[in-house]
């Protein structure tokens, strides 16, 4: 089959539509990864490597610092919203928002940009929608972990045109509570769990979150339960109960020190920890970072969900989050994308980097 043949050097708004007419559902990724890596190997002046379907290119011109440009190739399921439709200046499709406007953007900078004041990696890589074992970035961390080196990350998920500096952390735990069966008819005979989540659900309420700034973003946390199961059957008192609850946390806590917490909220029911991810400082006080925030107008907010930009704080390089797109928007039926905000975000980048 023939590789599409990508325009890097078209208007990115233009670039955009292109991809998003490539599906690329997660794990589906090869033709999209076969266009860019064609694309950018054409340019001349990168060193290009794959790996399964990431593509990976960087510049080897002695300047002093080094940027780290990356994108997810792959989106969610497609909701009957491939291929794409535009309506004057908006752009509609699975992945408009989140995230291939931010990677039309990196990929035309990748052959647009003159004369560089700093080395550049790109990384576009595959299954960020999925388990973390899949993620791309997660395989050239454990493969190739000298090309995920710079004193800079921007990653190019959707922010809306701001700087979203850092990410918050999560964790996801299950809260059971214990009962005893019983006969619905002589209820005084069991113990029902399901009102004994009660306690939990009034601790939850109780629970007064944070509001932490960290060089000058504001992170905001939040406890929530999101999920209860119970039953036996509508004559039986249930004797188990399960509540799972998530923790979006300020990054200055460890995932550690969020369990400790959540374990001592519940404290006397049994906690089952199911997933946690550290969270990613802002870093604004790295020159680099700080110059990039100049650039882009001189303020950055803080990053509410988590992103990738934490596995470039855990190798201690400070990273931000830059593409178009409203991130309320990523995964809905509704995507959309402005192309003329795709324009001025590249141009706001092609400032920083010239």
């Amino acid at each position: 089959m023939p590789v599409l043949d990508l325009d890097l050097v078209a208007d990115p708004a233009d670039l955009t539509k292109t991809l998003v007419d490539i599906p690329s559902v997660s794990g589906t990724e090869g033709p999209i990864a076969d266009a860019v890596e064609h694309a950018l190997s054409r340019i001349g002046r990168f060193e290009v490597v794959r790996l399964g379907n990431s593509v990976l290119a960087r510049t080897a011109l002695g300047l002093p610092t080094r940027v780290l440009l990356a994108g997810h190739l792959d989106t969610v399921p497609i909701a009957d919203n491939v291929p794409s439709r535009l309506d004057g200046d908006t752009l509609h499709g699975c992945g408009t928002t989140d995230m291939k406007s931010g990677d039309a953007m990196l990929l035309h900078l990748a052959a647009t940009l003159e004369n560089p004041s700093r080395e550049l990696t790109l990384v576009f890589y595959e299954c960020e929608e999925i388990e973390h074992e899949r993620n791309g970035l997660t395989r050239i961390e454990r493969e190739l972990p000298d090309w995920l080196a710079a004193d800079l990350a921007i990653l190019g998920e959707p922010t809306n045109g701001q700087v979203e500096a850092g990410c918050q952390g999560t964790a996801a735990i299950a809260v059971t509570t214990r009962g005893r069966r019983a006969h619905a008819a002589r209820s005084w005979l069991g113990d029902n769990a399901i009102h004994g989540a009660g306690e939990v659900l009034d601790r939850l309420r109780a629970f007064r979150p944070r509001s932490v700034d960290i060089d000058g973003c504001l992170y905001r946390e939040g406890l929530n339960a999101v999920g209860i199961s119970g039953g036996v059957a509508s004559n039986v008192i249930p004797d188990e109960c399960v509540v799972r609850i998530n923790f979006r946390f300020a990054p200055d806590h460890s995932a550690d020190q969020a369990v400790e917490l959540l374990k001592e909220l519940f404290d006397g029911f049994q906690v089952d920890v199911l997933d946690t991810a550290a969270g990613a400082l802002p870093g604004l006080a790295a020159p680099a970072a700080a110059e990039f925030v100049a650039a882009a107008g001189g303020a950055a907010v803080a990053k509410y969900g988590w992103t990738d930009v934490a596995r470039f704080a855990a190798l201690g390089i400070p990273a931000v989050n830059y593409g178009p797109g409203d991130p309320s928007l990523a995964h809905t039926r509704e995507e959309w994308v402005s192309r003329r905000q795709i324009r001025e975000m590249t141009e706001v980048l092609r400032t920083f980097l010239s």
